[in-house]
């Protein structure tokens, strides 16, 4: 099955936005994980809260070809605290984590529930 596209929730320079919803952490998500289209890896950074009664591990997978020549590098793993635990993931290196076709793959442990917001970070003008 395809991953699931998570769109940006983008801040505002300068300024101040509400908290994003974010995207529901369900089944298909823990399944097939989460694509991110046209990253800027650079100026990404994933809000993961979980709201399963554990710790759970959220990977953001290493890129693939010549534009990752960091990847050997390995996946980023990062643990979620259980039930109100939420974690600030990036940004990120994309010579390590860009996927071909301008993408990042993030993919979550079994049994994860709650949400996933990708914030992109602006420039300040």
């Amino acid at each position: 099955m395809p991953r699931t596209a998570v769109s940006y929730s983008p801040l505002t320079p300068n300024g101040a936005v509400a908290e994003p919803a974010g995207t529901t952490i369900n089944p298909t998500l823990v399944t097939n994980g989460v694509v991110v289209e046209n990253v800027d890896p650079e100026r990404t950074v994933l809000r993961v809260a979980n709201t399963s009664t554990g710790a759970k591990a959220v990977t953001v997978r290493t890129g693939s070809g010549t534009q990752s020549w960091m990847a050997g590098q390995g996946d980023l793993v990062a643990n979620v605290a259980s039930e109100t635990g939420v974690s600030y993931i990036g940004p990120f290196t994309s010579a390590r984590f860009q996927q071909k076709g301008s993408k990042l793959f993030v993919d979550f442990a079994s049994g994860t529930t709650g949400t996933i917001t990708v914030l992109k970070l602006p420039k300040a003008y």
